[in-house]
């Protein structure tokens, strides 16, 4: 299996599905509100997931998003006849689609809210075969040592998975019944807590395993509410053709890049990034430090947006422009970071939710993805999105650096947009078009 890097999560919530004729409608609340977390626990959560994550991306053998601590969005569904239930994060940097099981060796199993799904109950539950279609879909399956079972094998940064791979009835909310075909996970060995309770994963990536794949659907969309907001506003996630955009703000269309024929590189949504703007200042960052390109045999860097990862991370020379241009812009207003803001090294002196009335905006310029610099397609970040409260005085920067030397990847030339940066802006993902569209939005009414 060829060398991945791993990577996405989205923030922490508990997910319950809707449908409509026109496809899925996933209604999605924050886990936090269950847990009465404090700011400086939710920040320290956070950026803890940001950093695991980071030197998850160091390189290894297999791998995909893992999702930490209490942080992601969990779906729950309907898996078998007579069904069983089930909850898995939903992650648009993985494919497949996959939950622990019954036969799940006791030693090596992690703890979930959820009985095990146990498949010698449900009458619909059916093995793939070594030579079915079905395992050939994935770099994340291959032939058992019997050459007969279609076994599947994944390394997170948590860990890895192993199992075999089936297909089952799934129901989602009041929809009809679609077969998957999915991982019946019998070993893992996983940080505890990692998933948070779920069950496994549902992945959206660009892989052939992945659920928008697997129903045929070429659209999806999702809209955050704010992290710091009343946790019981709902983010929603469409897939299918209900997925689009409201009549409401103007929109920004950005084309997706040519993925790299290398697996887990093929999975990731790239985006062709060429330069960032503070307040009015265009940072001198050189736009090929944010280009698509091969940096090792097999290993590919370039930027993405991750609807998983929770801050978003930029190249050193990106971040340390970034830092630079902030001190300056904000003078006096720069204070030391609170004893409990680790990893977090410029803040300003603002009550909860005034960050924005001292911190200019961010622009991401974007090109036409036929080349560095060229096109012009602006997506403006305001404060909130990239700055966060960590106690009731104080706000931080919230963008971390992939590489330099504080940072645990020196080698690392990724940019990951994370989904902090994402509240409150609509993102439609027309994957037949190559497309990604961005348009702000009010979530919580969407």
């Amino acid at each position: 299996m060829a060398r991945p890097l791993l990577w996405l999560v989205l923030l922490c919530a508990a997910l319950a599905f809707s449908t409509c004729a026109a496809g899925l409608r996933l209604e999605l609340t924050h886990v936090d509100a269950k847990e009465n977390c404090t700011t400086k626990e939710r920040m320290r959560r956070a950026t803890e997931r940001t950093h695991r994550r980071l030197a998850s991306m160091a390189g290894g053998e297999v791998s995909a998003p893992v999702h930490w601590n209490k942080s992601q969005y969990i779906a729950e569904y309907l898996i078998g006849d007579p069904p069983q239930q089930a909850a898995a994060i939903i992650d648009t940097g993985s494919n497949l689609i996959w939950t622990q099981c019954s036969t799940c060796r006791a030693a090596g199993c992690f703890s979930q809210n959820l009985s095990f799904y146990d498949p010698s109950r449900s009458r619909t539950a059916k093995p793939v075969a070594c030579n079915d279609t079905a395992c050939a879909l994935g770099s994340e399956t291959r032939c058992a040592r019997d050459n007969k079972a279609c076994a599947v094998l994944t390394a997170y940064g948590a860990g890895v998975i192993g199992g075999v791979l089936g297909t089952e009835v799934f129901t989602f909310g009041q929809s009809e019944n679609v077969n998957l075909a999915f991982g019946c996970i019998t070993a893992s060995r996983l940080t505890p807590g990692s998933l948070d309770g779920a069950s496994g994963i549902i992945g959206l990536g660009r892989g052939k395993l992945s659920l928008p794949s697997q129903l045929g659907d070429n659209r999806f969309s999702y809209c955050l509410t704010p992290y710091f907001s009343d946790a019981t506003n709902t983010s929603r996630l469409f897939v299918g053709e209900s997925a689009g955009l409201s009549s409401g703000p103007p929109v920004t269309s950005v084309p997706f890049l040519k993925n790299p024929d290398v697996y887990p590189f093929n999975t990731f949504y790239y985006l062709p990034l060429t330069g960032i703007t503070v307040g009015t200042a265009k940072l001198a960052v050189p736009a090929a430090a944010f280009d698509l390109r091969e940096v090792a045999p097999a290993n590919w860097a370039g930027t993405l947006i991750d609807s998983g990862s929770p801050f978003t991370s930029l190249v050193d020379v990106a971040y340390q422009a970034l830092r630079d241009e902030l001190v300056r812009q904000l003078g006096a207003s720069v204070v030391p970071p609170p004893a409990e803001a680790e990893g977090l090294d410029l803040c300003v002196g603002a009550a909860h939710g005034d960050a924005g009335k001292l911190v200019p905006p961010l622009v991401l310029h974007f090109g036409s993805g036929s080349g560095s610099g060229s096109g012009g397609r602006d997506v403006v970040v305001p404060p909130e999105n990239y700055w966060a409260p960590v106690d009731d005085t104080t706000a931080c920067l919230v963008v971390f650096s992939t590489g330099g030397p504080n940072s645990m990847l020196p080698q690392n030339e990724t940019t990951i947009i994370g989904n902090y940066m994402q509240q409150d802006m609509q993102l439609l993902y027309d994957l037949q078009q190559g497309v990604l569209s961005i348009q702000p939005a009010d979530c919580s009414s969407v």
